[in-house]
């Protein structure tokens, strides 16, 4: 909620277009994954460092980090997660496709080494 700026599922499922069963993680693009996983990273590291035990204090340190991961977006004049483009396909969708792309160049003898 944090750095949704107080939005909660719910909300960001709404906000984005999502059914209950498609996964908000699932339909971020690179920009929004990335706050995502500073957000999380960071989040371990400080629970660790300081030692913070209890869910508790767990979700209020997540909440707090995220709100410092939305200020500086805000500071350097990002865009806030809720307000970028939701992508129309999921990382599955996509992941699906390329390696139909793959498995059809190798069936014809296409396959580059680097893809």
């Amino acid at each position: 909620m944090g750095l949704y700026g107080g939005l909660d599922v719910d909300d960001i499922h709404n906000k984005k277009g999502l059914t209950i069963n498609q996964k908000i993680l699932d339909y971020m693009g690179s920009t929004e994954l990335i706050a995502n996983l500073f957000r999380i990273s960071q989040t371990e590291e400080k629970l660790r460092k300081d030692n913070i035990q209890g869910a508790d204090k767990a979700t209020q340190t997540h909440y707090t980090v995220g709100r410092e991961v939305r200020k500086a977006i805000e500071k350097i004049g990002g865009t806030m997660p809720e307000d970028l483009p939701t992508p129309e396909k999921s990382i599955q969708q996509i992941e699906k496709e390329q390696m139909e792309r793959l498995q059809k160049k190798a069936k014809a003898g296409k396959l580059m080494l680097d893809e």
